[in-house]
């Protein structure tokens, strides 16, 4: 988790939304309070009655709040289900219910083990259900959105949207296991509680491991994403450069005034003072340039790449194209 929030600082820095960020840093928090060493330090610390055992876990459920409203602002047109599981009221309802049971238990000095020791009381098995409850609403509104990201998206970036999908799923399952090992260890059926819980430790590391994947693929993917389009767009500069100066030569455009605001080391905008000079040439009543089959077809090549389209596999006909006339676009 630590390693997760390093890589969200480094790849999401200069971002304004930090939902993922927030979730990053309290999830962590609360896996740490949760180490043995630190746990007993620190409780100690707090009198000994498990009191680090609230903080933690309320760190988690703060974690996971943010975890979901960082998805929600991710996706578009969320259900009103989701916008409600996902909200500040829902986490408040979770946050005083588990408090009030907190205080109910009699919680003895520290343990490591709080719900193996204490986990017999109705008390512990409210606020421990609780918890997951809540973990089990967010997550699962996280899958439908994951779900929907995956059919919206293309390529690369389907990969985070599927990790998350996946962790989010077994995050569903994995708070359904606890509520049923709660249950069973209220109802003193140790039997179906240890058999239960064997599933826990594998679902807990692939459900944080899938989700950890899943946000830090997302910065990564589009970081990949921008970097292969700033190829692509040198990559047509340089074979629109031939067929660029040879309209230039008939009809100079912006890019021969050195006065003019136009910062020629950004690819796109490079690209699109070609794609502009070129265009005004073509229609230019004063100039004769003309330009073969395959050179419209280069040029409706980068015009679709500033418009944000595939040029792969769609016929030309069936796309939008821009029309430039005089420097200004009509799409």
């Amino acid at each position: 988790m630590w390693t997760l929030l390093a890589s969200l600082l480094i790849l999401r820095r200069g971002r304004g939304e930090r939902s993922i960020t927030y979730a990053a840093l309290t999830i962590a928090i609360a896996m740490t309070l949760n180490i043995d060493s630190v746990y007993e330090t620190l409780d100690g610390l707090a009198g000994g009655t498990n009191f680090v055992t609230l903080v933690a876990d309320l760190a988690l459920m703060v974690g996971i709040f943010f975890l979901g409203r960082g998805v929600n602002r991710a996706s578009d047109h969320q259900s009103r289900a989701v916008q409600l599981a996902l909200g500040r009221a829902v986490l408040a309802i979770a946050f005083v219910c588990a408090v009030v049971t907190f205080f109910l238990i009699d919680r003895g000095a520290t343990t490591t083990n709080f719900m193996l020791d204490l986990g017999n009381q109705p008390a512990a098995a409210a606020y421990s259900t609780i918890h997951f409850l809540y973990y089990g609403i967010v997550v699962a509104a996280m899958a439908v959105l994951s779900a929907r990201q995956i059919r919206v998206n293309e390529g690369a970036l389907r990969l985070p949207s599927v990790s998350l999908l996946l962790g989010s799923v077994l995050g569903v399952m994995l708070a359904v296991i606890v509520i049923v090992m709660n249950l069973a260890h209220v109802a003193g059926n140790l039997g179906l509680m240890s058999a239960v819980s064997e599933a826990y430790g594998p679902l807990n590391l692939l459900t944080f491991l899938f989700l950890c994947l899943g946000f830090a693929g997302q910065p990564a993917a589009r970081a990949m994403q921008t970097r292969s389009r700033e190829q692509r767009a040198r990559m047509l500069v340089r074979e629109l450069d031939p067929l660029w100066a040879a309209a230039t030569a008939l009809r100079p455009g912006i890019s021969q005034n050195e006065t003019a605001a136009f910062n020629a080391d950004e690819p796109e905008t490079l690209l699109h003072r070609h794609v502009v000079e070129i265009r005004d040439a073509m229609i230019d009543t004063r100039v004769s340039f003309e330009l073969s089959e395959g050179e419209r077809q280069l040029l409706e090549r980068a015009e679709l790449h500033l418009l944000g389209a595939s040029s792969t596999g769609i016929p030309s006909s069936s796309m939008s194209r821009i029309e430039i006339v005089d420097g200004q676009q009509r799409a």
